[in-house]
């Protein structure tokens, strides 16, 4: 075929799948219909890694599993936004790794709030300005993120997803040469994380002024001629900043992982992780005692977090397996003056 015919054929199937992505925003806009009539929420994080995990069990083309997930999750996020727009808070600024974790589960039309603080994205959800809020958990180099820990313990909000971010680190300049370069703007998680690269540059010395975020690094570096920022290369970009390293982070598995929080419980799917936080009395062995029970039940924990708390000790346990499931619900009804329940929702992953 020539170029012309391929370029024909192409044209055909673009206006067969518009024609069915239309179809499909039919069956979605009555399926909205029916859950304004019982208050059932729009986004359902199980349903749509359903979706997901069926459509890649049967893919046999060339797509790869993560442009099945580029595709229908920008898919099914126009659905959503097309039926109900909700906005989405986050640890903001734009362009932030918050932000990029935002996107990734609720595509780009959707209407996004910056926030300037963890305990200010708890709020406004709280308060329904925002339906979903967006923030950092742990990272792996630098551990859990305490506002986050204090806010799920404060507010009565539910995890509903995770999303993991790997996170890439870069070095943008308008200086042609490091040995031009006088100041460094960035979080100051974000020069920790980039010693190594700062150490053998010679950059170690120069002067390392911390900001609020990798973003407003790379603003300010626009504007001061004889700076750097270290920031995420979307940063760089959205500020027209030139990308003088890339992949400047000391560890190449760096990666943070999120929480989306909102004010409903997901329905159980096929692989689940509850979040809990237990309060125990400050005695030997409660810990021991209180875990003995998903030992007995053969629930696998994945994660057990100490923290304090408003001057109390909680524990941040995370297990396999939904809040609802007979055995779980048994365990969290004999405890239910310990434990909140954070949520139970898709595992992403079983740790960063």
């Amino acid at each position: 075929m020539t170029l012309d015919e391929l370029r024909v054929e192409i044209d055909k199937i673009d206006n067969k799948l518009l024609e069915l992505y239309n179809k499909r925003m039919e069956f979605v806009h009555k399926v909205g219909e029916l859950k304004n009539t019982t208050g059932a929420p729009i986004y359902r994080p199980e349903r749509e890694q359903s979706i997901l995990t069926r459509l890649k069990e049967k893919n046999s083309g060339k797509l790869t599993d993560k442009a099945i997930d580029a595709l229908f999750l920008e898919l099914f996020a126009v659905a959503r936004n097309i039926e109900l727009p909700e906005r989405i808070a986050y640890l903001g600024p734009e362009a932030s790794f918050t932000h990029q974790a935002a996107e990734s589960k609720f595509g780009a039309m959707s209407a996004y709030l910056p926030i300037k603080s963890i305990k200010g994205v708890f709020r406004e959800v709280n308060k329904g300005t925002a339906k979903f809020g967006v923030i950092p958990i742990e990272n792996s180099s630098n551990g859990f993120v305490t506002d986050t820990i204090n806010g799920l313990s404060s507010y009565d909000l539910k995890i509903i997803a995770e999303v993991f971010v790997d996170i890439h680190h870069t070095l943008a300049t308008t200086c042609n040469d490091i040995k031009d370069i006088k100041r460094i703007y960035s979080k100051d998680i974000a020069f920790g994380q980039c010693q190594n690269f700062l150490q053998d540059c010679g950059l170690d010395e120069v002067e390392q002024i911390p900001v609020e975020s990798t973003a407003k690094a790379a603003k300010l570096a626009k504007e001061d001629k004889k700076s750097a920022a270290i920031c995420a290369d979307v940063a760089a970009k959205m500020y027209s900043l030139p990308i003088l390293f890339e992949n400047i982070e000391d560890y190449d598995n760096n990666r943070t992982r999120f929480f989306i929080i909102s004010n409903f419980d997901n329905l159980p799917s096929e692989s689940d992780k509850t979040s809990i936080i237990v309060k125990l009395p400050n005695i030997a062995g409660a810990l021991v005692e209180f875990l003995k029970d998903f030992e007995k039940a053969k629930i696998n924990l994945t994660k057990i977090k100490s923290h304090i708390v408003k001057g109390e000790s909680l524990f941040f346990i995370e297990f396999n397996g939904h809040k609802d499931n007979k055995d779980i619900k048994e365990i969290i009804e004999k405890h239910k003056d310990s434990i909140k329940v954070l949520g139970s929702y898709v595992k992403e992953s079983d740790d960063i």
